[in-house]
């Protein structure tokens, strides 16, 4: 069995790494709470518990857990069709536990099996919808993308465009080099000053909505203003089918952003999946319990831990130790916090979620690429998250029987003028269509080498050349067959 270190072996490193990861984390915890429409010390509530527990029981290094942009459009959609935040807190239960299950019968494995076009067009409509969601909080608008211009307020505006500004400038600032400086967290505490000099300004001045709102008086009042998980609807089938699809969309994304940072550790370390399955299902239980979010692996805050130097998964527990202290003790500097500044982060998200070179990118891969990538993107805007996975994912295979059915059988005339049809991928059901096209190209009187050596060829496939031999006789073709065991096939059932 394979031994993994302590995550104690490196102190030192850890803890700078788990500092710069807070410093990533806090507004980005705070930001996906309020683009789910949930109180934004649910967000706070995910990131402490990720990196409270999830380090205990995982044995992924470099990964962080909290909050995930990707499951921004589950929860915004749950939520109002369970009909609040509490029974949502019994679907997050529900799906931490069905991730235990997912964890104990090793199906991280299976997570490979989800097209790349689909993964790429699911993140795709996350970002695209995280976008339409923020913009009327950039403005300062109440309502949705029909009152952005009728609804806006000046002094968000302003400090949506200057938190851009240092987010998309940050890299050619000399300020970029320095490790434990966050642009998100530069920009949320420049957007906090410039929110307090408008506020003597009738013009830019915002109001007490636009802020962040954290429970202030200590852990006690912390504990009575969070939301609590609504137990009587365990009987209600939607809390069930909730907690399903946040259980199989946050295990995917849990799973690729291992594959990612795995990639990204400089030891070059493999994280056990099934393990990582376990670990996050405990933590999406116990956030439940608590009010918080739903949580998974995230990239961002686990590419932060890879280039603050982290070592091992210590880091991911002092960043839950500092999100910890400053709910309990920064309070008031979080309620100074605009919502502006969050919904431009979150844009940045969006934006990268979603960037013009995935497009690009996928239509220069061509049909088979772009329409299943198209196709789930229109779907989950269009219907939700998992459904539109499940086109995707239909689609993928759609075209994966397509490209098989085309191509398993390759099929050229010789100098002799015979007919030589070599298998080059095994014969399945899915192929007959393209080798009944095939045989039908030979001409009465010619023959025909059938070549299925060292290849796979299944009943129906057998029937269909035992139709073709019989029907041969007639016809007076020659046939030859090699490498395919026609004994038990019938003629008759396949052409």
């Amino acid at each position: 069995m394979h031994q993994y270190p302590s995550m104690f072996g490196h102190p030192k490193e850890d803890t700078v790494a788990g500092f710069v990861v807070f410093l990533v984390a806090l507004p980005l915890c705070l930001g996906i709470a309020v683009a789910c429409g949930v109180p934004p010390v649910s967000g706070l509530i995910a990131g402490i518990v990720g990196g409270l527990v999830v380090p205990w029981i995982s044995r992924s290094a470099l990964s962080v857990t909290g909050p995930a942009a990707g499951l921004t459009s589950i929860v915004l959609v749950e939520v109002q069709r369970l009909g609040g935040v509490n029974p949502f807190l019994t679907a997050v239960i529900i799906a931490g536990v069905l991730q235990v299950v997912f964890g104990l019968l090793r199906t991280g494995r299976f997570a490979a099996l989800v097209p790349s076009a689909v993964i790429k067009g699911m993140l795709a409509a996350i970002g695209i919808t995280i976008i339409m969601k923020q913009l009327p909080v950039a403005v300062g608008s109440d309502g949705g993308l029909a009152t952005l211009l009728s609804g806006h307020r000046a002094g968000a505006v302003t400090i949506t465009l200057v938190s851009l500004v240092i987010l998309y400038g940050w890299k050619r600032t000399p300020l970029a080099s320095i490790k434990l400086l966050s642009p998100a967290l530069v920009a949320v505490v420049v957007a906090s000053v410039l929110a307090s000099v408008l506020a003597s300004s009738p013009t830019f001045a915002l109001d007490a909505r636009h802020y962040v709102d954290v429970p202030l008086g200590g852990i006690g009042a912390l504990y009575s203003a969070l939301p609590r998980p609504e137990w009587g609807v365990l009987g209600t089938p939607a809390v069930w089918i909730a907690g399903a699809t946040i259980a199989i969309v946050g295990s995917i994304e849990t799973l690729l952003s291992l594959q990612a940072v795995d990639r990204l550790d400089p030891l070059k370390r493999h994280s056990p999946p099934d393990r990582e399955l376990l670990a996050q299902g405990a933590a999406n239980a116990v956030s439940g319990l608590l009010g918080g979010l739903p949580v998974t692996a995230v990239i961002v805050r686990s590419g932060a831990n890879v280039a603050a130097g982290g070592r091992e998964r210590l880091s991911s527990l002092v960043h839950g130790v500092l999100l910890l202290v400053a709910v309990v003790f920064a309070g008031p500097l979080l309620n100074r916090i605009p919502l502006a500044a969050l919904a431009a982060v979150l844009i940045q998200v969006g934006l990268n979620l979603c960037k013009p070179a995935l497009f690009t990118t996928q239509f220069r891969l061509g049909l088979t690429q772009l329409l299943p990538f198209a196709i789930t993107i229109a779907a989950v805007l269009t219907l939700d998250l998992l459904k539109g996975v499940i086109v995707g994912i239909v689609m993928g295979i759609m075209f994966v029987l397509y490209e098989n059915s085309k191509r398993a059988v390759v099929a050229a005339k010789d100098d002799a003028g015979v007919w030589q049809l070599r298998f080059r991928r095994d014969g399945t059901f899915v192929s007959k269509p393209g080798i009944v096209a095939t045989l039908d190209e030979v001409n009465d009187g010619e023959a025909v080498v059938i070549d299925g050596t060292g290849e796979y060829i299944d009943h129906d496939v057998k029937e269909v050349i035992a139709t073709f031999i019989e029907d041969a006789v007639r016809r007076n073709i020659t046939v030859s067959v090699r490498g395919i065991d026609l004994t038990q096939a019938q003629a008759g059932g396949g052409h």
